[in-house]
This record gives C-alpha cells, structure tokens and sequence, in this order.
C-alpha cells in the first residue's frame, strides 16, 4: 500500500470515528420514536372520533336551531295579529281620553258658574263623569 493509499483510509477512519456521535443520537432517537408511535397512532384514532363526535354534535345543534327558528316563527305569526290589535285598541283608547280631557276641561269653568246640584250616591269620581257627560249634550 502506498503512502496516498494510508492516507485516505486514515481519513476515512477519521470521518466514520466523527459521525458516530451523530449515529449514536440518530438510534436514540429513532428508538424513542418507534417507542411513541403507539401513543402516536393512538392519538390519532382518539382525534378521528373526537372529529367525529364533534360533526354529529354539529349536525344537532343545527337541526335543534332549525326547530327552534321555526317556532319563533309560529309564534310571531300568531303574535302579530294581535299585536295589532292591541295597537288598534291603544289608538282609539288615546282618542277616548282626549275627548273626555276636553270635555272635563270645558266642563268645569261651567261647573263653577252652575249652583251645586243635590249630589247622587256614588264616588265623587262618577259624579265628576256624570256631570262632564251631562254638559258635553
């Protein structure tokens, strides 16, 4: 063998001596990946029913909104007829009170001219309404 021959073998030897360091880390951790790969696919059928739980979940929960989307519906179609009449009923209720507003106003500078007339049995609430009726002829 010649002089280049020892050399590179003395190198190559020296490369191979560098990189078992290396090799060593590459076992250990090749090792402990084998050792979790298990856990690994474990984990992974463990996400695949998860996931699947969780899209099942989803589909009732949207079939559970629908249903109740489609009562509030019902209900608001039956509530709006009367809502307006309620509204109906508070408009002429506000007109019935200004009326009456007015005729108590113009009945009592005449209440006050007028003798006072035997008062009839009751409150004096309904002698009040009484009277302003009377004048309001």
């Amino acid at each position: 063998m010649t002089w280049l021959e020892w050399t590179l073998q003395l190198a190559l030897a020296g490369l191979l001596a560098g990189a078992m360091p290396f090799v060593l880390r590459l076992e250990r951790e090749l090792r402990a990946l084998r050792r979790d790969r298990g856990a690994l696919e474990g984990g992974a059928t463990d996400l695949n029913e998860a996931t699947r739980l969780a899209e099942a979940a989803s589909f009732r929960l949207r079939a559970a909104a629908e249903t109740a989307g489609r009562q509030v519906a019902e209900k608001l179609a039956v509530a709006e007829p009367l809502r307006d009449d309620l509204r109906y009923l508070v408009e002429r209720a506000e007109a019935l009170a200004d009326r009456l507003e007015g005729l108590v106003r113009m009945a009592r500078p005449a209440a006050a001219e007028a003798p006072p007339a035997p008062q009839p049995a009751g409150s004096q609430a309904e002698r009040d309404l009484l009277r302003a009726l009377r004048l309001a002829r």
